[in-house]
């Protein structure tokens, strides 16, 4: 058994297409084909589900998958602390991939700045995910870091660090008849036409909660999962939106936008960083935590 073949699987079981697998990992398909199969001799376990095209992982071929994955990132971890002492005054190197909710994406270079500044050599992959997807990437490895709610849905068994608290507001039309408010009940809000996030988003839940809360519900005229898109759509559309204030404070002050404070309930949920709770931890991970931890003392709104 070697790291290649492990590589190999993890890819097979990523891409669910041999060929597409292969052209990822650089190599033939019939060379991936034969290295996995050589990997199901060595363990002495059937590993892919045989037939003309990929069927799927056996039930032994899905704990090896688990395993492989556990394996390659100690095995990266382990290549970036070993570059680390050796090129001590050059700092870490390497590339950190983040799963983030789409209301934090606005956010998260605040905290890849942080990490730079201590660490100018790492770079980031950042995608846009929903909190579900970002559990399932912490869980097989292909994410290192998420942000997300810490305090809505369940979050056992990862290390989280605090970095802000969301609190919602109704995004307007600057010349909407209730721009000139100083707060908004999550009632007036729910007869309004609504762009609101999809049905799929934690942050729909939160949001559908409140108007529960407020004995109401939304009729929404738009769904989508970016943000981008439903500040476009109240600017353009007319529209109001239910989104944290301070998207609109990173975007930059749109002079078409205004952002009224939703009460009735008033809502506030704690997002924060979260990671695979491992020992050891790999250099990045420690590094984004540290920056983590510095920026939740931040005075942020």
């Amino acid at each position: 058994m070697d790291i290649r073949q492990l590589q190999y699987l993890v890819a097979l079981a990523r891409e669910k297409h041999f060929t597409r697998a292969a052209s990822a990992c650089n190599v033939t398909q019939p060379t991936l084909s034969g290295r996995i199969r050589q990997l199901e001799l060595e363990l002495g376990v059937p590993i892919v589900e045989r037939g003309q095209r990929y069927q799927g992982l056996t039930a032994e071929g899905e704990r090896v998958l688990k395993w492989a994955q556990l394996i390659l990132s100690t095995w990266t971890s382990m290549r970036q602390e070993l570059a680390q002492l050796a090129t001590s005054d050059f700092g870490l190197t390497g590339r950190l991939v983040v799963g983030g909710i789409p209301s934090a994406l606005p956010m998260i270079p605040l905290l890849t700045k942080a990490v730079r500044a201590l660490h100018p050599h790492i770079d980031f992959t950042v995608m846009s995910l929903s909190s579900e997807e970002i559990l399932r990437g912490l869980d097989d490895y292909s994410l290192d870091v998420g942000i997300t709610y810490l305090d809505n849905e369940p979050i056992e068994g990862l290390l989280a660090t605090p970095l802000y608290d969301e609190r919602y507001c109704l995004f307007l039309p600057e010349d909407h008849p209730l721009a000139g408010r100083e707060t908004v009940t999550w009632r007036e809000a729910a007869a309004l036409p609504l762009g609101l996030p999809t049905s799929n988003m934690q942050n729909r839940r939160i949001i559908d909660r409140a108007f529960r809360t407020a004995n109401c519900r939304p009729d929404p005229a738009l769904e989508t999962n970016s943000v981008i898109n439903l500040c476009s759509n109240v600017r353009l559309m007319g529209l109001a939106s239910v989104m944290p204030r301070y998207i609109l404070e990173l975007l930059g002050r749109d002079p078409g936008l205004i952002a009224v404070p939703l009460l009735e309930p008033e809502v506030t949920h704690s997002v924060g960083l979260v990671a695979q709770d491992r020992d050891p931890i790999g250099p990045l991970v420690r590094a984004v935590r540290a920056a983590a931890a510095s920026f939740s003392s931040q005075t942020l709104s």
